[in-house]
């Protein structure tokens, strides 16, 4: 009788453990991607000067607000988006010697990582660069 009840014992904590770990699992899936705070980025233009950029976004559902400073100036975003499964767009209009330059973002966020494609036109060209945005951690 000893061993039945340990074994039924055994089976019903087994079967607590299995019910929590899927739980967890169906909680991981059903976090969304956190694009909200400071991301940064660094690059070098054709002159080999190394440009670093700063995005700060804010998250109201599936709106983005924020700011991109570099280039010595800081936007607006327009048009920011995110999805549940963390994929992001936004525009920043930029000045770049007396013409208007519209820069269209798409990207995705994974953890503290967001890989980024920006693609613009400048002088009848279409151009392109691919970057990947680490976010930066709180200062205590």
């Amino acid at each position: 009788m000893v061993t039945r009840t340990r074994i039924v014992a055994g089976l019903a904590a087994l079967g607590l453990f299995a019910g929590l770990v899927g739980a967890a699992r169906a909680d991981d899936k059903d976090k969304k991607a956190d694009p909200a705070g400071t991301w940064t980025w660094k690059f070098a233009r054709q002159d080999g000067e190394e440009v670093v950029s700063t995005l700060k976004l804010k998250q109201d559902g599936e709106k983005l607000t924020g700011t991109l400073k570099g280039f010595g100036n800081e936007a607006d975003i327009k048009e920011g988006k995110v999805d549940k499964d963390g994929n992001v767009s936004f525009q920043v209009v930029r000045d770049f010697g007396g013409t208007e330059v519209t820069i269209k973002y798409k990207g995705k966020v994974d953890g503290d990582t967001m890989k980024l494609k920006a693609e613009f036109e400048r002088d009848g060209e279409v151009r392109m660069r691919e970057f990947e945005a680490k976010r930066e951690k709180d200062k205590a």
